[in-house]
């Protein structure tokens, strides 16, 4: 059983994610290349969502609690300012709609990905297509990829670190549930037992206390911390010493979530596909997360 480690999360750290590992590939080219696919098929989202949300004429969307750059800025979804808030409203758009028919809720990460929450037609908190959740929830075609990443004190123990065998020895932590967890245990394997975390927001504390020496987490959450003012959610004095392949693995691709075998799948689907084919998913990633990819990859030994 992993060690929990309870700490009160600040203003000033960062939603936590689900993270991923490859290099700085299109985000966009799955969802691209299902777009033939779906414009084949002759899909149009607004049809198809018709009928299909929680409450008629209206839709549902859900982030976190609170949710930072680079996905929110200042922590206002509705503003359309950040990668996951503009990507929400462009895929609102498509299906329909616009300003006071878009409703925006709060939710944790767990219950989301457990499939306790119905309070959303779709939720997206950089959320990892997996197996697992998928046994109790539905995603949507992915609209990134991401990988994951190491940040530690500029004069912490993370700054020796030369490869992903040098981690084995550091106190890593990382949110419950994220993908960054299974990558301590599953690929870097420490020898001292992984601290979990209910979010990155609690890990950014422990790491402040000293209670870990790096935080494993998505390369775009990691750079924001390290290049932030922790006024403005940032960690001080902090660095990302590198991000991590995995190989045949990839990045992991985040997609919308939604209940399990919701109709609206579908709906976002079309959605994703006409926006990856009007190179408008493009344009939005490029906007909002170019400055959040670039940090050198540790070899492996």
């Amino acid at each position: 059983m992993k060690r929990q480690i309870l700490v009160l999360a600040t203003a000033g750290a960062v939603l936590f994610a689900a993270c991923g590992s490859d290099s700085t590939s299109s985000p966009a080219e799955t969802t691209a290349a299902a777009a033939d696919t779906t414009t084949a098929a002759g899909g149009d989202a607004k049809s198809c969502a018709d009928g299909k949300t929680l409450e008629a004429g209206s839709l549902t969307i859900a982030t976190g609690d609170p949710a930072f750059p680079p996905y929110v800025v200042d922590d206002k979804p509705e503003s359309g300012q950040g990668f996951e808030s503009a990507l929400a409203l462009a895929v609102a758009k498509e299906l329909g709609f616009e300003g006071d028919t878009v409703k925006w809720v709060r939710t944790s990460f767990d219950t989301a990905v457990a499939g306790d929450d119905k309070t959303f037609d779709f939720n997206l908190q950089q959320f990892t297509i997996n197996a697992d959740r998928q046994k109790v929830v539905s995603f949507s075609d992915p609209y990134y990829t991401a990988n994951q990443a190491l940040i530690g004190y500029t004069d912490g123990p993370a700054a020796s670190v030369k490869s992903i065998a040098d981690l084995k020895k550091l106190k890593l932590g990382a949110a419950a549930g994220t993908t960054s967890l299974s990558y301590i245990n599953d690929v870097i394997q420490p020898e001292a037992e992984a601290f979990t975390f209910n979010s990155n927001a609690d890990a950014a504390t422990a790491l402040d206390n000293k209670q870990i020496d790096a935080i494993i987490s998505d390369l775009p959450t990691a750079i924001f911390w390290a290049n932030a003012g922790a006024e403005f959610g940032g960690i001080d004095n902090t660095k990302v010493f590198g991000q991590f392949p995995l190989g045949d693995q990839g990045g992991d691709q985040w997609g919308l979530l939604f209940t399990k075998d919701n109709p609206l799948v579908e709906c976002a689907n079309i959605a994703l596909a006409t926006l990856a084919s009007s190179g408008d998913l493009e344009k939005l990633t490029t906007e909002w997360m170019s400055n959040y990819t670039e940090a050198p990859t540790l070899p492996e030994s």
